[in-house]
């Protein structure tokens, strides 16, 4: 298990367009760009105002709406180069060399109404921020989650102290941002570390629509021991020849990974037995959200909304994100699947391994 699946961009809540909510498509956010161009919001606080907020750890902070001022490689397929994120915040804290940053889709909470917040959502079902404009042109950005440039229940992994360490402060919300020229803010990003390159490719170019894959990990007992609150003994991702056979009958590569169905089996301590279901999947963002499909099994309940999340790991490993009991270590239709993962289930590093090793 890992504290942060990738720096800077978080793993996240809230309002979804289904898929992927595209900058084009969205409500247009006059709110933030009466003109429709890129639109830039920042602050720098001064010593004064540091003393005078103890609790601050913020110094810097930016916000940016409009195209991706990072530009980092993406899974969104090929023909939907125009779907991205719209809202971009970066953070500098006291001390800090460089900045942290996350993106979300920011719209509005209801089109209908003028009067409707507006909300910034992020990946695996988090919130960025909500934003509004005051009379004088300034960004009041709130709801910012002392946790947004971490991974989901890493207060748990990383312990009180060092989740404190790392997370916001108390006093890290309610920011009045000044309306700003759009390359101040692309100045501001530019201090972002670059890309690992040990990430490599996204996974819709490492991983081909007609080729199979196995990736897993079998967890020994020196692991167990010092993680006794994982349920998961082993765990494979894999598309074998029935997943191969469904895309080539309906999915079109255009589009991959849209529509690629993957299986996920598990074994638990308490039991041997393996367990695999399925999931359909679809690149968003930096990511593949893969919703739980009941195609080779029936469920008495609707599993659709069961999500987990699939990202490129350092060194060829892929990173898999449950942040919401989406996965056969539990029964999906049971009381134990509702909220969030309560065990130490949530991020799985996952190694390529032979296809064989995938056998159903």
């Amino acid at each position: 298990m890992t504290s942060r699946m990738i720096r800077g961009s978080a793993l996240g809540a809230a309002l979804f367009i289904s898929g992927a909510a595209l900058a084009d498509d969205a409500p247009k956010l006059t709110e933030l760009s009466p003109n429709g161009a890129d639109a830039c919001f920042g602050r720098v606080y001064d010593a004064a105002h540091l003393k005078a907020h103890p609790h601050q750890k913020v110094a810097r902070i930016f916000f940016y709406h409009g195209h991706d001022p990072v530009s980092r490689p993406n899974e969104e397929p090929s023909t939907m180069s125009d779907t991205a994120y719209n809202g971009f915040l970066t953070t500098t804290v006291r001390g800090a060399k460089k900045p942290e940053w996350a993106a979300g889709w920011c719209n509005k909470e209801d089109p209908s109404d003028k009067a409707s917040g507006i909300r910034c959502g992020m990946e695996c079902d988090r919130t960025l921020a909500s934003l509004k404009v005051d009379d004088k042109g300034r960004l009041i950005l709130s709801d910012l989650q002392p946790d947004v440039y971490l991974d989901a229940g890493a207060e748990e992994d990383l312990g009180k102290a060092k989740y404190n360490e790392q997370s916001l402060g108390s006093e890290d919300d309610n920011f009045r941002l000044d309306p700003m020229p759009a390359d101040t803010c692309k100045a501001e990003f530019a201090r972002i570390d670059p890309i690992d390159p040990a990430l490599g490719a996204p996974l819709r170019e490492r991983l081909k629509p007609d080729q199979p894959f196995c990736y897993g990990r079998d967890y020994d007992d020196a692991h167990l021991k010092s993680h006794p609150d994982q349920v998961t003994q082993s765990i494979r991702v894999f598309r074998g020849p029935i997943e191969l056979a469904s895309f080539a009958a309906g999915g079109d590569t255009a589009n991959w990974p849209d529509g690629a169905d993957i299986a996920v089996s598990v074994t638990t301590r308490q039991k041997e037995a393996k367990v695999t279901q399925t999931y359909t999947c679809q690149g968003e963002a930096d990511q593949w959200r893969c919703s739980a499909s009941s195609k080779m099994s029936d469920f008495g309940c609707d599993i659709s909304q069961k999500e987990i999340f699939l990202k490129r790991g350092a060194g060829g490993t892929m990173m898999l994100a449950n942040p919401n009991s989406a996965l056969a270590i539990v029964d999906l239709c049971s009381k134990a699947a509702g909220g969030k993962t309560k065990s130490d289930d949530k991020v799985y590093r996952l190694n390529p391994m032979p296809q064989s090793a995938c056998t159903p």
